[in-house]
């Protein structure tokens, strides 16, 4: 049975989201020529089926002072069953649309290491080609700013704005903006800022932040954005077609973009050989963004270089078949400087990144793409939601890069995972993000970042650890209760297993070193 068919039949019993049709024959699917279903992206979606009303759960609660409980927000999210099951089977969809693009290329594993050297080399001479970006960036007509944070990227923004008598802004998405509060700052300042990518369109709409790299309103059901829509828009709340609403969301917006003063992208590469950069999108915002409005503004993170239009090549190959298992996005937009009788400004943000890049466990987080493949396949973030993280990046690329914003506040994240090692192995340009994880919890423990209770956890299972007759006797006394104890005393609100919904493993017939020395070895079992 495949991984696609495992995926027919939920736990708890409901029916699978994903229509059964879509096995036949004629599915009504878009194919080519030959009659092959098409692999991009649109041709490979798959429909969900229409489901009764269930409210939308809400991501983590967050507080000043104390770290975001990722366990709590999982909980609420696992506890709402038709949203936990779209999001699973939504997300372990494009890992199989990624894995199918990934075999069709005989190449791929070459092309990660390609990708994977070319950014190490940058980041490793990243002053130098900050340095030749800026010059040919400005030989090219293109303002150029620097930020050290979040905060100067906002005030750089703003002065430009008021320097046009700007009151309006669309943008296409970025994270690198939802990473600094962009929003936030310029409704403090009374600048309007639409976001045009109908995902970030949806989540602003709706007072949340993206929850999830690439697909942003991944964690709702139709039904929810018909409800968003029927608030904020005035649409029918009872019409959760996916066509009417992306219809009646354009007719809305299209006037705002119009009539915009400035327009904002980020940027997935930046080109130092040529003070270029390029934005890859699916809707075409990008190019609204940027070009509708006469000014155009550019966040754009330190870690985006690379060094040649050569290099481009290899990360286009890369990003669209890891985050969505098509081929390329339908637009990859260029752009070298302003347009006739417009003005351009890039901003280059560090806000932490040169910090991290001294860092020898964490600094390959820098190389990543933002393609979201870790998402994707990450067993833990598919079943819990990406807003239970709290944060601006969640998942497994979230865990490394979350706690080097804010130590204090993230640092139960890095506990969020299976350490499965599925992440790194998807990742295009191969950071080693379960190892990154792991680290962060020795970090995270050491300097006592951790709760009280973890602690003397992990204090006492390292005790039991390094001494193998005291492990040995603890696994033989922890089965013979499993099996002796009356059901009451193990499933209980004491046991955080069972707590959970969660039924106790039958204990082993024998341990792994039971085993070992009575078929000395496995020799026995093999005569």
């Amino acid at each position: 049975m495949s991984g696609a068919d495992e995926q027919r039949t939920a736990p708890d019993g409901l029916p699978a989201l994903l229509h059964e049709e879509l096995r036949a024959a004629d599915d009504g699917g878009a194919r080519g020529a030959d009659g092959e279903r098409l692999s991009h992206g649109e041709g490979t979606s798959r429909p969900l089926r229409s489901l009764p009303p269930e409210p939308q759960p809400r991501g983590a609660k967050l507080y000043h002072r104390r770290p975001v409980d990722h366990n709590e927000a999982a909980q609420r999210f696992i506890d709402a069953p038709r949203h936990a099951q779209m999001h699973d089977e939504r997300l372990w969809d494009l890992r199989q649309k990624r894995d199918r693009q990934m075999h069709g290329i005989a190449e791929w594993e070459e092309l990660r290491e390609l990708a994977s050297s070319i950014k190490q080399h940058t980041l490793a001479n990243l002053g130098d080609y900050l340095e030749q970006f800026e010059t040919q960036a400005k030989a090219n007509g293109i303002h150029v700013h620097w930020a050290r944070d979040g905060a100067e990227h906002n005030r750089i923004v703003h002065s430009i704005l008021a320097d046009h008598g700007a009151k309006s802004l669309i943008k296409s998405k970025s994270m690198l903006t939802e990473e600094v509060g962009f929003r936030v700052y310029m409704a403090g300042v009374g600048i309007e800022v639409v976001e045009t990518d109908l995902g970030e369109r949806i989540q602003q709409l709706d007072d949340e932040a993206p929850s999830h790299i690439v697909v942003p309103a991944v964690h709702k059901l139709r039904t929810d954005v018909a409800q968003v829509f029927a608030d904020t828009l005035g649409t029918d709340p009872a019409n959760d077609d996916v066509h009417y609403l992306a219809e009646q969301q354009r007719e809305k917006t299209r006037p705002l973009i119009l009539d915009a003063d400035a327009g904002m992208t980020g940027a997935n590469f930046a080109v130092a050989e040529t003070g270029t950069f390029v934005v890859c999108t699916n809707e075409g915002n990008a190019d609204l963004s940027a070009n509708v409005p006469p000014l155009h503004i550019a966040s754009i993170g330190i870690e985006k270089l690379i060094p040649r239009i050569a290099d481009l090549g290899v990360f286009i190959r890369l990003l669209s078949r890891s985050a969505l298992g098509s081929p390329i996005t339908q637009y990859t937009s260029h752009f070298r400087g302003p347009r006739v009788g417009g003005e351009m400004h890039v901003v280059l943000v560090d806000n932490g990144r040169s910090a991290r890049l001294g860092e020898p466990d964490f600094w390959q987080s820098l190389k990543c793409i933002r393609c979201g493949a870790c998402m994707n396949t990450c067993p833990v973030y598919r079943r819990s939601g990406g807003l239970s993280y709290g944060a601006t990046y969640s998942g497994p690329i979230g865990l490394i890069l979350d706690p080097t914003f804010n130590r204090k506040r993230y640092s139960s994240l890095p506990f969020a995972s299976t350490l499965n090692g599925s992440c790194t192995n998807v990742c295009p340009v191969k950071i080693n993000i379960h190892e990154q994880i792991f680290a962060w919890r020795k970090a995270l423990a050491e300097s006592h970042d951790i709760g009280v209770g973890k602690q003397a956890l992990m204090k006492a299972a390292g005790t039991v650890l390094s001494h193998p007759r005291l492990y040995r006797a603890a696994i033989t006394t922890a089965e013979g209760a499993l099996k002796l104890l009356p059901d009451f005393m193990v499933t209980n609100p004491l046991n955080s297993w069972t707590a959970r919904g969660r039924d106790m493993p039958d204990a082993p017939r024998e341990t792994f070193h039971q085993w070992y020395e009575r078929t000395n070895g496995g020799r026995e079992d093999e005569a």
